[in-house]
Order: structure tokens, then C-alpha cells, then sequence
């Protein structure tokens, strides 16, 4: 199977699915990300920061077993709308090439706004017409961005798909311990003690220690 994670930033992946991610690569499907933002000098990170970021995505990317990468370079926090129309097109060409069966994709209504244009962007490419290998459509949930979305009925994320990522937990924690400059301490939402409870939970719900949970946008049996 072709799997293909999106990430607005290097961190969304590992706290959305990471566990999900490492089952995959276990389970011998070949594995794709995009990441859509980078930083850089330009937009006042220090030189040592941007090497030390790079640093990270390859570090993740290994541990993981990640066969593609794809880095569109977009700055940081500063998607809108205009970005779209150079952003799809960039997105389909990496389907074209690799093919993704299934798809993870960030939470539509995440209070970050890079988050939702970069959910817009993929959505846009998910049409059966030109991407025919696309089966799956799962959206998953990032902590610090999902729960903070505006309480509306219309914008809750409705998880109806659960990965028994127990075997990989442990796992998933060292790989945050790479974006050591992204976690906290409780009750910072990204901190190793949220994101476990958030796992137990789950886990709880779907029967199983440690669960990661996905709330399904389009599936195509065939």
C-alpha cells in the first residue's frame, strides 16, 4: 500500500499518526510525506535554527522509513487563500508520482491557519477522476490544534477510525523527543503527558492500551 501523510509543519505528522506512520512502515507499505511550510533567515529564524530544523525532518523521516519527502517551502504561518492556486498544483504533481492509496490529512477545522488551507489544498486533489488510486481519506487529530477549534457543531472533529498503535507508543514519544523545541511541560497541550492521555483515551474508546484516532472523509473499495 502507498500511504502519504500531510503536514502543515514537521511535528503535525508524529503527533497526528505517528504511531499509525511506524505500523505502516512495519507492515511493509511504502510510505509519503509533504511537508508545506519551512522556516528561514528571511523570515527572522537564526541560521542555526533552520539547519537544526532540516536536521529534524531527516531524522524523523529515517526513523520512520519514509521513502518520499516533499517539501514545498511555503513560510511559516503566513498561508492564506492566495496560496492555493500554486499550492494544488504542487500537491497533485506528488500524487502523480507516488501514487498515495491512502491519505492522512490535517483536522479541516484546526485553529491554525495554515492547518486549514493546507487541509483545502489536499482536499482539492483528492477527486477520483484524476487521482483514481486514492481509497482513503483520514483526517487526523493534532494536539494544541484540534481541541482548540472554535466549538461549533459544524467545525468537531468526529473520530470514527482508530489505529491500535500500542506496539509503537513508546516509539512515538522518541520521535517527538526530536521537536524537543516543540513540546512542554502539562499543561502545555504538546507535552508527553497530554499526548499519552490522549492515546489512553482513544485507546480506551477502541478497546486496546494506546490508540490514535481519525475521522474518515472518503473511502473506495475496489
Amino acid at each position: 500500500m502507498n500511504v502519504l501523510v500531510v503536514s502543515a509543519h514537521p511535528d503535525d505528522e508524529v503527533i497526528g499518526c505517528g504511531g499509525t506512520l511506524l505500523k505502516h512502515n512495519a507492515n511493509g507499505d511504502k510510505i509519503a510525506w509533504i511537508i508545506v511550510t519551512n522556516i528561514s533567515e528571511e523570515f527572522g529564524f537564526s541560521a542555526e535554527r533552520v539547519l537544526s530544523r532540516q536536521t529534524e525532518i531527516e531524522t524523523v523521516k529515517n526513523v520512520i522509513g519514509i521513502d518520499e519527502l516533499y517539501q514545498l517551502n511555503y513560510p511559516t504561518m503566513q498561508l492564506d487563500n492566495r496560496a492555493l492556486n500554486k499550492m494544488v498544483p504542487q500537491i497533485a504533481q506528488a500524487f502523480h508520482k507516488f501514487n498515495p492509496e491512502t491519505i492522512y490529512i490535517l483536522n479541516r477545522s484546526d485553529a491554525h491557519s495554515d492547518h486549514r488551507i493546507t487541509f483545502d489544498a489536499v482536499m482539492a486533489c483528492t477527486k477520483s477522476f484524476r487521482h483514481p488510486y486514492i481509497k482513503r481519506v483520514l483526517m487526523y487529530e493534532c494536539v494544541s490544534e484540534t481541541e482548540f477549534a472554535p466549538a461549533l457543531s459544524e467545525k468537531a472533529f468526529l473520530p470514527n477510525y482508530f489505529v491500535d498503535i500500542s506496539e509503537y507508543f513508546k516509539k512515538k514519544i522518541d520521535l517527538l523527543s526530536i521537536y524537543q523545541s516543540e513540546m512542554g511541560e502539562h499543561p502545555f497541550p504538546r507535552s508527553y503527558r497530554n499526548i499519552e492521555a490522549l492515546a489512553i483515551f482513544r485507546g480506551a474508546v477502541a478497546g486496546v492500551e494506546y490508540a490514535e484516532a481519525f475521522q474518515l472523509l472518503k473511502y473506495i473499495d475496489k
